[in-house]
């Protein structure tokens, strides 16, 4: 087992075994396992923060890496069940990269590519003494030899692959240069078994084009058939309410309310604080200042004040999110504003009606912090009295 390479199966058996509650997302394996090989090999899944992306990279860790034996830590999960359980399970080389590690002392992102290759080439080197290698020493090149001399392909399962455009927001030739070195590391490399790329933002378009169209894109606006295992299921939800003694309809009007392809999806990471807790609370939005959401809502431009005095008061919004550049500064309308905000988990997505909506009680109350000063106090008073109407409607039915 190693750092990067084969690395061993801890992480999930933690998950699986120490946390309060693990709730089965295994089905995910089977539609890995479907698309090995293939022309949909090369899997990019966007998400919010904290809705479970890393457990996911490293269940597949778990499952594919030839570090360690998974077979009893997987036997009581659901994809035990499935034909195509035994013949990939510990079967290949994996390389799992974790991309804000190789931050901490980057200066560029010419630096955080010389990291990862440098740390990647070591322990490939220092793992395979009796391949031998090309003359030409490049990371490329040393793959594809091992591939060729043991007919081992390789599973890349890359956490947090787009932290770059938050870390470099404004370094265009940046971002571009990541992008080219993650092409010609993955695209049609022949040691390449399957791709698994979770992040925030869907993959950066630059022109007409984007430099990994390789990829099969799953995000919040469109989570196609992985949607059910995007977050928690309402009878995953109803069921851990009934463990914990929690009130269902409560906590669906705090943490529910995300729509995929609609499937009703809720927050993980609250519906977890919740049920530990007992109580209801704003636990997701407080894993990042209010202020992220704020310098957003708050520009003075495309007539974003009264949108989003709409979406506060409760109302659906019609969004184009196609324009949207998959970066977060590119802005050229409310509509890119408004996608981003999708994609950062603050509003949720009608994919059949195209329009947007604040999905909870949770994230409402973070927009209502984000606007109660600097001149919206006129605006909060309307709100509030629409809330206040609502309420006595609701109490007289």
């Amino acid at each position: 087992m190693g750092i990067y390479l084969n690395p061993d199966n801890l992480s999930f058996y933690n998950a699986v075994n120490h946390s309060h509650f693990y709730v089965d997302k295994t089905p995910l394996i089977a539609f890995t396992n479907s698309v090995l090989f293939g022309e949909q090999k090369n899997i990019c899944v966007s998400r919010p923060r904290r809705f479970g992306k890393s457990m996911a990279a490293n269940m597949l860790v778990a499952y594919y890496s030839r570090g360690c034996d998974s077979r009893e830590l997987f036997q009581n999960l659901k994809i035990a069940g499935d034909p195509g359980f035994e013949k990939h399970l510990n079967k290949y080389n994996v390389i799992h990269l974790n991309i804000p590690n190789f931050l901490e002392d980057a200066e560029d992102a010419g630096d955080l590519i010389r990291f990862m290759k440098e740390d990647l080439l070591d322990e490939l080197l220092r793992t395979f003494p009796d391949v031998q290698m090309p003359k030409r020493i490049t990371l490329t090149s040393v793959l594809a030899t091992i591939f060729d001399q043991l007919k081992v392909p390789f599973v890349f399962v890359i956490d947090e692959w787009d932290c770059i455009f938050r870390e470099y927001k404004n370094d265009t030739a940046a971002q571009e240069k990541y992008l080219i070195f993650l092409r010609n590391f993955l695209k049609n490399q022949p040691y390449v078994a399957l791709v698994y790329m979770t992040g925030i933002l869907p993959i950066k378009k630059y022109g007409d084009h984007s430099a990994l169209n390789m990829f099969d894109e799953y995000c919040m606006t469109n989570q196609r058939n992985l949607a059910e295992l995007t977050g928690f299921t309402e009878a995953e939800v109803k069921e851990l309410c009934d463990r914990y003694q929690m009130d269902f309809e409560m906590t669906k009007r705090w943490y529910d309310g995300y729509n995929l392809k609609g499937m009703s999806i809720y927050n993980p990471r609250s519906v977890v604080m919740s049920m530990t807790g007992h109580d209801f609370d704003s636990y997701w939005t407080k894993t990042e200042t209010y202020e992220s959401l704020k310098k957003y809502i708050q520009m003075d431009s495309f007539g974003l004040r009264e949108i989003i005095t709409k979406l506060i008061a409760g109302e659906h919004y019609p969004v184009n999110s196609d324009k949207f550049q998959n970066d977060m500064v590119t802005f050229n309308s409310a509509d890119d504003v408004l996608t981003l905000l999708i994609h950062l988990g603050y509003l949720t997505y009608d994919f059949d009606t195209e329009t947007v909506w604040i999905p909870n009680a949770e994230v409402q109350k973070e927009f209502l912090n984000s606007v109660e000063d600097g001149g919206w106090e006129h605006i909060m008073h309307s709100i509030q009295q629409k809330q206040r109407l609502r309420r006595l409607s609701e109490k007289n039915i």
